[in-house]
């Protein structure tokens, strides 16, 4: 059994069923389809040089107990969350935390104005410092939703919260946010 040239054709429910009989080629596919994602919210996260360390022990991990994976809830956020707990695992193991800028395409391009590269930079810098001392369930729930664009059922699901939950720490998140840029 093989998986067709273009995994898009799939739904992540097949390729699941798929890889649960043995279908090498599916589980190829779901990593094709979500690694990135899942290195970008690492990262976020504050993985650092680990992230590609890390979306591969996120694989791994969810390959493993595929057969935890319930139906109803979105394989991405599943495996970011997994990926979410082997970062945990890692600063556990290290005692370390690291805070990683914010990617250049969320600040504003102010390349021809020294004074304004200036204030970008330092608000660069203000909110991935303040993303990472975000309560861990708040910015879980803040990079699922403004980095990889989750709805609020798809975030509770991955990260085992109520959908009300899940709205409060956004909500949360976002006005701690916004205190940085004023």
């Amino acid at each position: 059994m093989t998986v067709p040239e273009r995994d898009g054709a799939l739904s992540d429910a097949e390729l699941i069923a798929r890889w649960r009989v043995g279908d090498e080629a599916a589980a190829s596919a779901l990593v094709h389809r979500h690694a990135r994602a899942v290195a970008r919210f690492l990262a976020a996260a504050g993985a650092g040089e680990e992230t590609e360390d890390l979306v591969q022990e996120a694989f791994f991990r969810a390959f493993r107990k595929i057969d935890t994976f319930r139906g109803d809830a979105n394989f991405r956020a599943w495996v970011m969350r997994i990926g979410s707990n082997a970062l945990k695992d890692l600063r556990r193991k290290h005692g370390r935390w690291q805070v990683l800028a914010l990617d250049e395409r969320d600040v504003p391009d102010e390349r021809f104005d020294p004074h304004g590269e200036a204030i970008s930079r330092d608000l660069e810098q203000r909110l991935a410092v303040e993303i990472g001392r975000l309560p861990e369930m708040q910015r879980d729930v803040f990079l699922l939703r403004a980095q990889q664009g989750l709805d609020y059922a798809a975030i509770a699901a991955a990260l085992d919260t109520s959908v009300g939950a899940a709205r409060v720490h956004y909500h949360h998140a976002v006005k701690r946010l916004k205190q940085v840029l004023e």
